[in-house]
C-alpha cells in the first residue's frame, strides 16, 4: 500500500507550468487542452467541468456564426460602399446598403476581447483540472461545486466581489480604449464617414503627419504641445506654492479667526468651477464689467485684451486657475502643516534660524515629501485640464496658423475640437494616445524617483 501511494505521489508534478501539466498529467489532463473541463469531469468535479465545457461550446458557436467573419473584417474594415443602383425589375433607383467600417471595427474588437477571455478561461480550467487530479492522487476528495460556491461566499469572497467590477472595466473601459487606439491607425475623418464612405488602415501615417518636420498638422501639434507643457507646470506650481503660502499665513500664530479665513477661501470650492469660469470669462470680455469699470474709472482708455491677445489670454487663464486651485491646495496643506512637530521649529529658533530658513529646511522638505504623489497627479490633471481653457477662452484667440486650434488650446481641447468641428476622429485618437504616453511616462518616472516611493518608511 505504501509503495502504491508513493508511486501516485511521484506522478504529481513539481511545477504548475503548462508543460508540466501536459507532460505529467493523465490522458484527461492532456485532452483538457482541447476539451474544456474534461479533467474536472473525470476527477469528480462534474458540474464545474460541464460549465467549462458549455462556455467552450458557446464560444465555438459564436465563432462559427459570426466571430470568424468579424475577425476577417478587421483586415479590410469593409469593401462594399453604400450606393445607388437601378433595379431592372422595377426601374427604380434603390439604395444598396454597404459595409459599415465602424461596426466592423467594433465587432472585431469585441471578438478579440471575447477570444482573450476564452484563453484566460482555458488556463483556468487547465489548472483547475490539475488541482482536482492532484487531490485524488494525494487521497483527498476534490471540492464539490457546492463547496466551491460556499468558498466564494467566505474565504474567496474577494474574487466574487471583484468579478462584476472587472467585467465592467473590460466592457466600459478596456473595449472602448482598444477601439479608440485602433482608430488612430485608420483614416476615419470627415471624408471617410461610413456607410457612404468606408475608412481603412493607414498604419502610422497619422503619427507621422503630427510629428513630421513640415505640414499644417505638425505646425499646430508642436506649438500646442509646448503650450500644454508650459501651462501644466505653471498652473500646477503656482497653485501649489500659492496654497502653501496661504496656508502658512493662516496657520501662523499672529492670525486670528483662522476658521473664518479658511471657510472664506474654501467657499469657492462650493460653486461648480465651470459656472465660475463662464462668469469670469464674461466679466473679462471686451464689453465685460472689468473693462467697463477700468475705462469709467480712467485707468485705461480702451478695453484690455484679456482674452483676445495671446500673451494676455495665457496669463489670464493662469491667474484665474490660481483663483480656482489655490483654495484646494490650501485646505490640503493646512492639515499637513498641523502635523509637523512643533519642537522642530522650536529647535530651529533656538539655533537662530529665521522664518525663511525654517521654511527651506523644515516646512518645504516635509511638504514636498508628503505631497509628491498629489503634485504628480495634479500636474497630469493640468495637462488634461479641459474646463479652465474651454470655458474661459474656448481656445481663443483664434489663428489661421493652426489647424482647428487657438493659441490657448491644450492638446485635450484641440482633440475635442477635432472630433466636434472637423470630424477628424483618427487625429483625435492619435492625440489621445500621445497624451497617454506623455502622462504615463512622466507619472511613472517622477513617482519612482520621488522620496515618497524610495523612502516609504517616512520622513526623517
Amino acid at each position: 500500500m505504501g509503495s502504491g501511494k508513493n508511486e501516485k505521489l511521484a506522478k504529481i508534478p513539481e511545477s504548475n507550468s503548462l508543460g508540466s501539466i501536459f507532460t505529467n498529467g493523465d490522458i484527461f489532463s492532456k485532452l483538457s487542452f482541447v476539451i474544456f473541463g474534461l479533467a474536472n469531469i473525470m476527477h469528480k468535479q462534474v458540474v464545474k467541468g460541464l460549465i467549462y465545457l458549455a462556455l467552450e461550446i458557446a464560444y465555438i458557436g459564436y465563432m462559427v456564426t459570426g466571430g470568424v467573419s468579424n475577425l476577417a473584417g478587421l483586415a479590410t474594415l469593409g469593401t462594399q460602399q453604400q450606393g445607388m443602383v437601378l433595379n431592372p425589375t422595377t426601374g427604380i433607383i434603390e439604395v444598396v446598403q454597404g459595409d459599415n467600417s465602424m461596426l466592423i471595427l467594433l465587432w472585431g474588437v469585441v471578438t478579440v476581447i471575447v477570444t482573450c477571455a476564452i484563453l484566460a478561461l482555458w488556463l483556468v480550467q487547465l489548472y483547475s483540472g490539475e488541482l482536482a487530479r492532484r487531490a485524488e492522487l494525494m487521497g483527498r476528495k476534490p471540492n464539490t461545486f457546492a463547496e466551491d460556491v460556499k468558498s466564494l461566499l467566505n474565504e474567496n469572497i474577494h474574487k466574487l466581489l471583484l468579478a462584476i467590477p472587472v467585467a465592467g472595466l473590460v466592457v466600459f473601459t478596456v473595449m472602448p480604449l482598444v477601439y479608440m487606439i485602433l482608430m488612430a491607425f485608420t483614416n476615419y475623418d470627415s471624408t471617410h464617414q461610413p456607410p457612404g464612405n468606408l475608412f481603412t488602415w493607414v498604419g502610422l501615417e497619422n503619427f507621422r503627419a503630427l510629428i513630421s518636420a513640415s505640414g499644417n498638422l505638425s505646425s499646430t501639434f508642436w506649438p500646442v504641445l509646448g503650450w500644454t507643457f508650459v501651462w501644466g507646470f505653471v498652473a500646477t506650481f503656482t497653485c501649489y506654492f500659492g496654497g502653501m503660502i496661504l496656508a502658512m499665513i493662516i496657520n501662523s500664530n499672529g492670525i486670528r479667526f483662522k476658521k473664518f479665513w479658511r471657510t472664506l477661501f474654501v467657499t469657492t470650492m462650493g460653486i461648480p468651477s465651470f459656472i465660475s469660469l463662464l462668469v469670469v470669462g464674461t466679466m473679462l470680455g471686451e464689453r465685460g464689467i472689468v473693462n467697463v469699470l477700468l475705462q469709467q474709472w480712467g485707468f485705461t482708455t480702451s478695453a484690455l485684451p484679456f482674452l483676445t491677445d495671446v500673451t494676455w489670454a495665457r496669463c489670464t487663464v493662469i491667474v484665474v486657475n490660481m483663483w480656482v486651485g489655490i483654495p484646494v491646495t490650501m485646505l490640503m496643506v493646512s492639515g499637513i502643516l498641523m502635523n509637523i512637530p512643533a519642537d522642530l521649529y522650536e529647535s530651529a529658533r533656538i539655533d537662530g534660524a529665521n522664518p525663511v530658513v525654517q521654511f527651506v529646511k523644515i516646512t518645504f522638505p516635509y511638504m514636498w515629501f508628503v505631497t509628491t504623489p498629489y503634485l504628480i497627479s495634479n500636474l497630469i490633471g493640468n495637462f488634461n485640464n479641459f474646463g479652465v481653457i474651454y470655458f474661459l477662452t474656448g481656445g481663443s484667440p483664434a489663428t489661421l496658423d493652426y489647424y482647428q486650434a487657438g493659441k490657448t488650446d491644450l492638446l485635450v481641447t484641440w482633440l475635442y475640437k477635432l472630433t466636434r468641428d472637423s470630424k477628424d476622429y483618427n487625429l483625435a485618437a492619435t492625440i489621445g494616445i500621445i497624451i497617454f504616453i506623455f502622462s504615463a511616462a512622466f507619472s511613472l518616472v517622477s513617482y519612482a524617483r520621488s522620496g515618497s516611493m524610495q523612502n516609504e518608511e517616512g520622513f526623517q
